[in-house]
């Protein structure tokens, strides 16, 4: 048992040929391309932002996910858990991101001057989470994880429809709201319903890997089949640059507002303890199973992600569970194939023509597959409530019950909360945000202070 332990402790170490770490660096970076570009794709079809910041944040996206992941393989200094680790924007992010930039007084450089302070107090708090990671039981994280997937299903179910449900127009001078004529045509559902089978079709019938590419794939397919129907229209390539540099701060000079900032730590925090289950994981595929010390470094790592993505126009990153399966099937532990899949990210953010292309992509096809995704998220969350004793514990029921109900509250009825003060608006009208205070609370509330998570609790396929 010793000697297979140390066995895989070394394999963790190897350096692979440069052709084999080239290739399973690219498996990497292929089984979470789709849910690192749907997070720009999300908050840029809400915000309504033109194709030219669209692109921004799709680069910024697969850069900052690549300096993350360098950081948490490779290591810097007291800075990252020496493990093979992808990292990739979290869903948890959109919804306050949103929140954020919808509002006049804020906008997104206030939400790219939370995300600096947040960033900068995970890597303060990182040797304290072992700690704090005991208030985030299963009943809050499941909950939690639930609530976002429900959540994401509204910007899925847009997106199959084409839009938005209606559209605004301007007859005789004045402003008027209808109906979208084209919103859920039956082209556009059927559209949507072939990336749906196809995706299904390779999770049952695929291998392992076009299994864990199902998402993918069917983005491709169904960009395909868009072409003849009408529905992609590819955009000219020739005035944009093979090579561009992400800049720092593109949407301007970060402000700090208090509300944003207390958002998106609730966020921060979160994703530290989503990251603290695949953390716990790999060291168990692995056999490097992380100290004190060294979880502290990989939190530090995740903070600073958070740090960086503010300053280079990006989100909060996480370690996804999706690659973390990928590691299984593989069986290649080497962390220095995720490094080098970091690299790969890096360069796939250098490249504003291949934004320009992934910006294009119809929106039912989109939809095929955010269905799917944002589906698991939920599935996941309910996954991960189902591992709590309710029997046991009764009162963990009104957790779930009224930390769901809260959450969905911005979702189901966003002017209920017009007249509380703007400064909490990123609090009250981001549902994740919402639903995650009410079930931390209430879990004190119930229960106090319990077990740190285990690594069974990791997440999905799809993040």
């Amino acid at each position: 048992m010793q000697q297979n332990s140390v066995m895989q402790l070394s394999a963790v170490d190897e350096m692979l040929p440069f052709s084999r770490l080239l290739f399973l660096g690219l498996q990497h970076v292929l089984v979470m391309y789709a849910g690192d570009v749907a997070v720009p794709l999300i908050v840029s079809e809400t915000l309504r932002l033109p194709a030219s910041q669209t692109v921004m944040l799709i680069n910024s996206s697969l850069f900052v996910a690549g300096i993350a992941t360098l950081i948490q393989c490779l290591g810097v200094w007291k800075f990252g858990a020496r493990l093979p680790v992808m990292m990739g924007a979290t869903f948890l992010s959109v919804a306050p991101m949103i929140s954020i930039g919808l509002a006049s007084h804020i906008g997104l450089r206030g939400y790219y001057g939370a995300l600096l302070v947040s960033g900068a107090l995970g890597i303060l708090i990182a040797p304290l989470m072992a700690q704090i990671l005991g208030l985030f039981p299963p009943v809050v994280s499941g909950s939690m994880i639930t609530l976002l997937g429900l959540s994401l299903m509204g910007v899925a179910i847009n997106w199959v429809g084409g839009g938005q449900p209606t559209v605004d127009r301007v007859v005789d001078g004045v402003s008027m709201t209808s109906i979208n004529p084209a919103y859920g045509s039956p082209q556009r559902l059927g559209l949507s319903i072939v990336v749906l089978v196809v995706i299904l079709l390779l999770r049952k019938f695929g291998r392992e890997i076009w299994r864990s590419l199902a998402p993918l794939v069917g983005i491709v397919i169904g960009t395909i089949v868009a072409i003849p129907l009408g529905e992609f229209h590819a955009p000219d390539l020739t005035d944009f640059q093979w090579i561009a540099f992400t800049l720092p701060f593109r949407f301007g000079a970060p402000i700090f507002d208090i509300g944003a900032i207390t958002a998106m730590t609730i966020v921060m925090l979160i994703t530290l303890v989503e990251s603290a289950a695949v953390f716990l994981a790999l060291g168990e595929i692995t056999g490097r199973r992380l100290a004190r010390g060294e979880m502290a470094r990989a939190f530090r790592a995740d903070g600073l992600g958070i740090l960086v993505g503010g300053i280079f126009n990006a989100f909060p990153y996480t370690s996804y569970s999706q690659n973390v399966g990928l590691v299984t099937v593989t069986g290649v532990r080497s962390r220095f194939v995720c490094a080098t899949g970091g690299a790969i990210l890096v360069f796939l953010g250098l490249l504003p023509k291949l934004g320009h292309l992934v910006a294009a992509i119809p929106q039912p096809v989109l939809g095929g597959a955010g269905l799917v995704m944002f589906g698991m998220v939920a599935a996941n969350g309910i996954r991960i409530l189902s591992t709590v004793d309710f029997s046991a514990r009764p009162n963990d029921l009104f957790i779930v019950a009224v930390s769901v109900a809260a959450g969905l509250i911005p979702t189901l009825s966003p002017s209920l909360f017009q007249h509380l003060p703007d400064w909490i608006s990123p609090i009250s009208h981001t549902g994740v945000v919402l639903g995650s205070i009410v079930a931390f609370l209430l879990n004190l509330f119930f229960n106090g202070g319990t077990a740190p998570i285990k690594s069974s609790h990791s997440t999905s396929s799809f993040r």
